[in-house]
């Protein structure tokens, strides 16, 4: 985390970035495309990702763990499930596919992209880790369900056409994973709180900081939406221009998927990032398995709801390819969470299959 309670000159950045960057979107959506508009665009969006974890270490700190990565969590996952519903309301060939590449995407990316990379960048620098597998196995347990009954099963069943649901399945996984997420949110903050805290000389450090005033973490708060609500609307903003980037490798259309939540999952992957780099892993796991998490069970009844309502086709089930990539990412993630330290071989195999994933999902 950000170590303590920013003065002077420090605290005047963070207050800025985000204006600034809400700022440039309305005049980047005003202002006709150019190389120019993009390379500004582009530099406010990493100022607003930096913003954003900043504001968010600050509420962490205020709230304590697990409370302040479930806040980051839950602001990119509302936020992300309001574009993929606009994006599906506007239509398209690929719309019906749309939530179903996101979720996927996102998945990967938190489960062996952000988690192999902290799990890496952690042992090369403390050369092993700690976390709780007390928090760390059932919330895995949860992640792996979720993702099989929104993204597997759907490929078995019969009562509809294709990779799809009828509309009582539909109904049936949307209130699962809701039900699931909100018991997951209780087994982590109030039940059973103290399996996802730091363990360690983080849990010393986070005893000793300063804890910021209540008025500054309400303050950080509302930053921290403005942040990701720039983060989230410059990101489109730079779509067309990462679309034609897709268009002109020849890459299937999933990819823009894929490259809009990863601009989106920005915020978390750094701070992520930052927390394994400062021996916080279980920090680094409350983010990436809360967000994948609050991905399907937040964005899967929303999603559902839209569709069942206005009577819009969804296609939920994941081609064979992504299939095996999605279950080897469970049964790894499933033997690294198996023992309570990590090393630099648990990271590197994660990485090779995210850049497996990477890979095939330009040259499938």
């Amino acid at each position: 985390m950000a170590g303590g309670v920013p003065r002077g000159l420090a605290a005047a950045w963070p207050l800025a970035a985000p204006l600034a960057a809400i700022a440039i979107l309305a005049a980047a959506i005003a202002a006709p495309p150019g190389g120019a508009v993009v390379a500004v665009v582009a530099l406010a969006l990493v100022a607003a990702t930096v913003a954003s974890v900043h504001h968010a270490e600050l509420i962490a700190l205020r709230l304590g763990e697990p409370f302040g990565t479930l806040v980051l969590a839950l602001a990119v996952t509302a936020i992300e499930v309001s574009l993929i519903v606009s994006m599906m309301l506007a239509g398209g060939a690929d719309a019906s596919k749309l939530a179903r590449d996101t979720i996927y995407a996102t998945v990967m990316i938190v489960s062996s992209g952000v988690v192999g990379l902290c799990i890496l960048l952690g042992a090369l620098r403390h050369r092993e880790q700690s976390f709780r597998i007390e928090g760390a196995g059932p919330a895995m347990a949860a992640l792996a369900t979720l993702a099989v009954l929104s993204l597997i099963l759907p490929n078995t069943t019969t009562s509809a056409p294709g990779p799809r649901y009828s509309d009582p399945q539909l109904v049936f996984v949307a209130v699962a994973s809701l039900a699931l997420w909100c018991v997951f949110v209780f087994f982590q903050t109030v039940r059973h709180r103290d399996y996802f805290l730091p363990v360690g000389p983080a849990a010393d450090e986070d005893r000793h900081a300063a804890r910021p005033s209540a008025g500054m973490a309400w303050a950080s708060l509302g930053l921290l939406v403005v942040s990701l609500v720039a983060v989230v609307g410059l990101a489109k903003v730079l779509s067309p221009s990462l679309e034609a980037l897709v268009r002109a490798a020849g890459a299937p259309p999933s990819v823009i998927g894929i490259a809009i939540a990863l601009l989106v999952l920005m915020p978390e992957t750094v701070a992520a990032v930052r927390a394994a780099l400062a021996n916080r892993l279980q920090t680094s796991i409350n983010l990436a398995v809360g967000s994948g998490l609050a991905t399907i069970g937040l964005t899967v009844p929303a999603v559902v709801a839209v569709c069942i309502v206005l009577d819009l086709d969804l296609v939920l089930g994941l081609p064979p390819k992504e299939t095996v990539l999605l279950a080897l990412a469970i049964a790894i993630n499933a033997y690294s969470i198996g023992s309570s330290r990590t090393n630099m071989m648990q990271g590197a195999v994660q990485l090779v299959v995210f850049a497996a994933f990477l890979f095939l999902s330009f040259v499938p």
